[in-house]
């Protein structure tokens, strides 16, 4: 592993928080974490742990010992300051002298310590950094570290390879128990460099930052030059169909396997990361992936995120989806009747008073294509691939010097359902639209992107679609998180279906769709040339339809219903003078959301419609409501507000209407109309 250390910016980084009254303890303590942080074989996504023992001035101005230490769940890669709170240390060291310390009492002594009463929570891990003597500690659950110890004889190989300034210790819970713990193997060995928790991970101490770091490195380097010398075996593959489905048609198939029904038309949904190529293609390619797939974390911390195990599918014949979709149900119904077994058989181990947390998988690996996470949201997939991978990685590691074996599922058990670390992942109540996935029309229009950020604003993963490049592309970075903008001309059926496989390939599959994209052409119908018509034929109708039939498409995949939104016009139901090529398609399209209403209800997908009229829109531009005002003899002014309520209608009140449909569970072939009022435009 190479050595990042580089004086130049350790210097940098002490004049920069120097600037703003850090200590240079502190700010080469925020620059070794970060380096360790931003090396993906070291730690993941707020894993690991980093302390220095240093003075600072309390409120009263007193200077007093306290250890900073990162702060729970931060990301080490990105660490500031505030991420590594102060605690006094002095209360800290006296708890070793207790021969028990609840976890509550724990986490109570460490927050009444801190220096900041705002600061966040410190590592489970503080009592084990403040027992030890050492200035700098470095904590990490490197990959190459977990291979070697993930063996039956892993304590045995781990002596072996790190040699006696590394004493290794079986493993023990963290929390107060390994602190003490740790603290007594220092006590009869207080020469050493580090030390090895098995199947857990690595630490290294030192007397400056660079110390700790750099043997940090050396170690790790150990584990990754004996695995290197190892002879990795070859096993016998799959030989996939030449009709092997693609990721695009499996995901949707799953995602509605694992959704969790709640009645009442709601489901709780999961949202797909997947990953493939490298050392995933090599692992789901195995023949024998059904009996090496791991019953077990790399490391524990793992668990509350990636289950104890994956669920694995096998290969996915694209001629014989329904049949793959059966074994897939009849495994995905084994790992739960597992998970019960599992829950119920260790809550007895642990006096029997925890709630059984839901039993989906979030790893799922499908033979000969990949791997696939899931999670709350699309941030929380892309976490749990990250974790998911590493341990593919790591296994394949293991394989080369032995066979991997993780921890007992009793210690899995007691780590996913210990409450210090369930609290990491604890969150107030969801977005009402977390854990769906929606698609958006012209999205980089007025209405459309109101609408695509509005969805985006109340939980929703949003993939928007507009056939301008830059302008969708702006789009989706201006409605931020995880948003994908896609080129797409809605008038080319072939295209519309790949984006759809896109949405689905990146999100695992679609719920709302918001058919918004349109474009008004003027002139009299009498004399209104044919290819005008039939061109706004193309996009006002034939585009919905496209993209209607993707939905229904998909929507039907996952069996979890959906949500089907059309942008009607008032010129549907009460046309305009010289505007019948617009408005005719718009009827057409009005009546084609309640066809779907009526074929598609008992499949759980509504179909609903919004009536706008006179939004400032690339439809509606300034030279449009010029024309449109004249023909009416009107001010522009009075145009844009000539409605009962006399106030311009926005792209946002659009928005609102389509949100508001997208929350009606129990609405289907409705048209909602946001116009301030138009009384001629009124449905009978």
């Amino acid at each position: 592993m190479k050595n990042r250390w580089q004086d130049e910016d350790a210097t940098r980084m002490v004049a920069h928080y120097r600037d703003q009254g850090i200590s240079e303890d502190v700010a080469l303590r925020v620059y070794t974490s970060r380096l360790l942080g931003s090396e993906s074989a070291l730690v993941l996504h707020g894993g690991g742990n980093t302390s220095v023992k240093t003075r600072l001035r309390d409120v009263s101005g007193e200077e007093i010992d306290v250890i900073c230490v990162k702060g729970s769940g931060w990301d080490m890669a990105v660490i500031e300051p505030a991420g590594i709170p102060a605690v006094r240390l002095a209360p800290m060291q006296r708890l070793q002298a207790l021969d028990q310390l609840s976890d509550e009492d724990m986490v109570n002594a460490q927050r009444g310590n801190l220096l900041e009463s705002q600061a966040p929570n410190p590592s489970v891990e503080t009592l084990l950094h403040a027992f030890l003597p050492h200035k700098f500690i470095d904590h990490t659950h490197a990959n190459a570290v977990l291979a070697v110890s993930n063996q039956a004889n892993g304590l045995a190989l781990c002596r072996e390879i790190f040699g006696p300034t590394m004493p290794v210790l079986d493993f023990v819970m963290p929390g107060f128990a390994l602190a003490k713990e740790v603290a007594k193997v220092f006590a009869q060995s207080p020469d050493a460099q580090g030390l090895i928790l098995h199947k857990h991970g690595i630490f290294t101490f030192g007397s400056t930052a660079k110390e700790a770091y750099e043997r940090m490195i050396e170690m790790v380097s150990r584990a990754e030059a004996y695995i290197a010398r190892q002879a990795r075996p070859q096993p016998a593959k799959v030989n996939p169909p030449a009709t092997l489905a693609n990721m695009a048609q499996v995901l949707p198939l799953v995602r509605g396997l694992l959704a969790l029904p709640l009645g009442q038309g709601r489901y709780t949904r999961w949202v797909a990361e997947v990953r493939s190529g490298g050392a995933v293609d090599d692992f789901c390619a195995r023949a024998d992936l059904d009996t090496v797939a791991w019953t077990g974390p790399i490391t524990p911390d793992h668990t509350i995120r990636t289950k104890n195990r994956p669920l694995v599918l096998p290969l996915p014949d694209a001629d014989r989806l329904n049949q793959f979709k059966q074994v897939a149900q009849e495994r995905l119904v084994a790992y739960i009747a597992h998970y019960h077994t599992y829950f119920q058989t260790n809550d007895a181990l642990f006096a029997g008073k925890r709630k059984e947390l839901d039993p989906m998988p979030r790893v799922v690996l499908v033979q000969g294509l990949g791997l696939i996470a899931w999670g709350k949201s699309k941030k929380d997939a892309i976490i749990n691939a990250d974790l998911a991978q590493a341990t593919i990685e790591t296994v394949l590691d293991a394989e080369a010097v032995g066979r991997f074996e993780p921890l007992p599922e009793s210690n899995l058990f007691e780590m996913e359902y210990w409450s210090l670390e369930q609290a990491k992942l604890a969150q107030g109540k969801e977005p009402a639209l977390a854990r769906q996935v929606a698609l958006v029309t012209g999205a980089a229009g007025a209405i459309g992107l109101a609408t695509a950020k509005l969805l985006a604003d109340n939980g929703a993963e949003v993939v928007l679609l507009d056939h301008d490049a830059p302008a969708v592309a702006q789009a989706a970075r201006s409605v931020g998180g995880k948003a994908l903008g896609l080129v797409c001309d809605v008038t080319n059926p072939q295209a519309v279906r790949t984006a759809f496989d896109t949405a689905c390939a990146t999100f695992g599959g679609v719920d709302i769709v918001v058919s918004n994209a349109g474009a008004a052409w003027e002139g009299a119908m009498a004399t209104l040339d044919d290819a005008v018509l039939r061109k706004s034929f193309e996009l006002n109708f034939f585009a919905h339809q496209y993209v209607a039939q993707n939905a229904v498409r998909v929507m039907k995949t996952q069996g979890t219903g959906g949500t089907l939104l059309f942008n009607a016009s008032k010129q549907a139901v009460n046309p305009g003078a010289n505007f019948g090529a617009y408005g005719t398609a718009k009827a057409a399209a009005l009546l084609l959301s309640r066809q779907y209403a009526l074929e598609h209800g008992a499949d759980g997908i509504r179909s609903n419609a919004v009536n706008a009229d006179r939004i400032r829109s690339g439809l509606l531009t300034d030279a449009m409501i010029a024309s449109r005002s004249r023909s009416r003899g009107l001010g522009e002014q009075d145009y844009m507000s000539g409605n009962l309520l006399g106030q311009e209608v926005l792209a946002q009140d659009v928005a609102q209407a389509f949100l508001a449909l997208t929350l009606s569970l129990k609405t289907t072939g409705h048209v909602m109309t946001v116009d301030g009022g138009n009384i001629a435009a009124a449905l009978r």
